[in-house]
């Protein structure tokens, strides 16, 4: 029994197994980003390896692995990223991004909680007792003169001074203040530009109809227009928060900001500028049913809600 103890222990008594160094010596990590680095190591695995792989650049994995996600374009390129991390590794992806969302709400938190910093007086630069008395005596003969200056010009019955009458006789004859500028009208026809913030973003647009107008997995930079002639058009995708809008070369808002499936949201210009305007939330989730039409191709990241 002891050798097969000892036999499980190096020379500096150290338990050896599946779990990497720092798991081992502390316990499981307790950042996402540790918990990625330590998966990644125990699978042999380098950054530039699942830089490859993901399609996300180095430097947002080391930032990922860090915890520095300030250092992120965003918060949307955070929880993208970690999840494409994640899945790649065979993670819990919901474990890893309820991580992540709390980390970021812990470093705005303590953001604002930040206290202002003052320097300490220097007892050097604090005035003498005599020029304190000196600025006293300035005050003093200030207010005197002051008042000595009001009784001569604006007492009763010393000259006209009926300013406070005419103001408000200014103020009826000007009348209400102007209107405020009217909403721009809404152009029907403005172009729609939809633009991938990341790789491997899912997405499929049809019209009215159920018409496929385009269906593809979109890579970073990538964008989409939607045809001016296509009747009542609508978008599927599990990426609502990767995908940036315009309208007429105006940005509008996401489709929603959060980790879910949207299906049968109008796209028109119309429909995407009112709902700006209106300052709306997203339209909300619809899950992809095990029945529905229209098939998502093999490799699609979106066959089943990942995450709320």
């Amino acid at each position: 029994m002891q050798d097969e103890t000892r036999a499980g222990l190096d020379g500096d008594g150290h338990d050896h197994g599946e779990l990497p160094p720092e798991t081992a010596q502390s316990g499981a990590p307790q950042t996402a980003g540790g918990q990625l680095r330590a998966a990644r190591e125990a699978r042999g695995l380098d950054l530039s390896q699942v830089a490859a792989e993901t399609r996300i650049p180095q430097r947002h994995l080391e930032n990922i692995e860090a915890g520095e996600y300030g250092n992120l374009p965003s918060r949307t390129y955070a929880i993208g990223f970690a999840r494409s991390y994640a899945r790649m590794l065979d993670l819990d992806e919901r474990s890893i991004l309820d991580q992540v969302r709390a980390e970021l709400a812990q470093d705005e938190t303590q953001g604002r909680a930040a206290p202002a910093k003052f320097e300490p007086g220097d007892p050097a630069r604090v005035p003498s007792g005599k020029l304190a008395w000196l600025g006293a005596l300035a005050a003093v003969l200030l207010l005197v003169g002051g008042f000595a200056f009001y009784r001569t010009y604006f007492s009763p019955g010393l000259g006209p001074a009926p300013l406070a009458e005419e103001t408000q006789v200014a103020a009826a004859e000007t009348g209400a203040a102007p209107d405020a500028p009217a909403t721009p009208a809404i152009d029907p026809n403005a172009e729609v530009v939809f633009t991938s913030e990341m790789p491997d973003t899912w997405v499929k647009f049809y019209d009215a109809s159920g018409a496929e107008l385009y269906q593809a997995q979109m890579g970073e930079g990538e964008s989409f227009t939607i045809p001016r002639d296509a009747e009542g058009p609508q978008v599927w995708t599990g990426r609502p928060y990767a995908l940036a809008i315009t309208v007429g070369g105006r940005p509008v808002p996401k489709l929603s900001e959060e980790d879910e499936i949207v299906r049968d949201v109008p796209v028109s210009a119309e429909a995407l500028l009112t709902r700006g305007q209106a300052g709306s939330a997203a339209p909300g989730a619809t899950p992809s049913p095990a029945t529905s039409s229209g098939p998502t191709p093999a490799g699609t990241p979106i066959a089943t809600q990942t995450g709320t």
